[in-house]
């Protein structure tokens, strides 16, 4: 299914970071590496690896960000005890740190690289794991992001003439930044997945925020319900992905897979399991070549188990869009085993599952007005729906 895959990584894309203790801490982006690398998935066919990762120019970053905020995150780049809340710089979720302007601007440009090699380079699929940081504002940090590449990406795939882009999100946040970004903007699509905002930071991504006055439609929000899990999870997926991405058509899929909806996740409340993750991924291919001819580009995001979760949860979304799933059976790498233990003095986890085995209930079964998670499904369909065509179809129901 997957003819050519650049997958794009850089060490020096572990300097986005904000110090001990924080949770977006870049060991578990190297863990997830390292378990990809244990598969020989870097070396297998169809990988591409690019590397030699630069920061963006300002010209890139100016597009979707505020030239004062720019200006603002150089100067705190500088001077590491700055504290400027308007900007959202200094917060305990985005503390300043030294060189933060130049490792920002290059997880910025780990994503344009995956993007220029799928629109341009001749790659089918692409990904950045380091990516995914979608709750940068244009004026201000927020919610351990501080650029939003993934805006950036979208706002240089347009400026290039692309004339319709879909985003989907399926990090237990809801991505704000890029919604915010592309609020207006018919050419883009956002549709994000999360926990209800009346639970979760940071508090947006209800169903009745469907997109500016010259783009009705193209937000789609599916808020649920704390406690839910893979089923609910895949079923609300299901339930609204495929049938707004047919409506829309785009030229190229942009997908976020924070991780972070995991039941061992210790910021937020949905009870995914790694099983259901990896259930999400497969899907999302499938409809990367369905709805957009196969043009796919993913970014990491949130996840903050660091060794059980985010590791194993990554290396199956690599391992999916090279088209070579490892099987959830399989055992976990000595290798890794060992790393693990000897950096951080813990055991990593035996298997590539969580042993479960989830499927997504279809919709065409019927929805139960009874259930919260139903409730949450339909809410996002009557909200969105009719701005793209479709019916919401309420005579499903039981």
């Amino acid at each position: 299914m997957s003819e050519r895959v650049a997958i794009v990584w850089d060490e020096r894309l572990a300097r986005y970071d904000f110090g001990p203790g924080h949770p977006l801490a870049p060991i578990r982006l190297q863990l997830a590496m390292r378990l990809i690398d244990s598969f020989d998935l870097l070396s297998t066919p169809p990988a591409h690896v690019i590397g030699g990762i630069e920061p963006v120019r300002d010209e890139v970053l100016l597009r979707v960000h505020d030239l004062e905020y720019v200006t603002a995150v150089k100067r705190a780049s500088i001077d590491p005890h700055l504290f400027d809340p308007v900007h959202g710089l200094g917060t305990q979720d985005d503390p300043v740190f030294a060189g933060m302007h130049e490792a920002s601007a290059r997880v910025v440009g780990a994503t344009l690289a995956a993007t220029k090699a799928v629109h341009t380079s001749g790659a089918d699929h692409a990904v950045n794991l380091a990516g995914g940081l979608h709750h940068a504002m244009p004026g201000s940090a927020a919610g351990f992001c501080i650029y939003n590449d993934i805006g950036a990406s979208i706002a240089w795939l347009l400026d290039q003439g692309v004339e319709r882009v879909a985003y989907v999100d399926i990090d237990v946040h809801h991505g704000d930044g890029v919604q915010a970004m592309f609020w207006d903007d018919p050419r883009v699509l956002t549709v994000s997945v999360h926990e209800s905002p009346a639970t979760l930071f940071p508090g947006t991504g209800w169903p009745h925020e469907t997109g500016g006055t010259g783009a009705p439609g193209t937000a789609v929000n599916v808020a649920l319900p704390a406690g839910t899990g893979d089923q609910g999870w895949l079923r609300a997926i299901h339930g609204i992905v495929p049938a707004v991405l047919e409506a829309f058509a785009p030229q190229i899929l942009v997908t976020q897979h924070g991780v972070d909806t995991h039941v061992e996740d210790p910021l937020a409340h949905l009870l995914v399991s790694l099983d259901g993750q990896r259930l999400a991924f497969a899907a999302l291919h499938r409809w990367a070549h369905r709805y957009a001819g196969g043009r796919w580009v993913a970014v990491g995001g949130g996840g903050y188990e660091w060794v059980d979760v985010v590791p194993r949860a990554w290396t199956h979304l690599v391992a999916e869009m090279l088209g070579s799933p490892v099987a959830p059976e399989t055992a976990v790498p000595a290798g890794f085993h060992d790393y693990v233990m000897a950096t951080l003095g813990r055991q990593a986890p035996g298997r590539m599952t969580d042993g479960r085995e989830p499927w997504p209930r279809p919709i065409e079964q019927g929805f139960d007005p009874d259930d919260p998670v139903d409730a949450a499904i339909l809410a996002a369909r009557e909200a969105v729906f009719p701005h793209l065509g479709l019916q919401p179809d309420p005579d499903l129901w039981f």
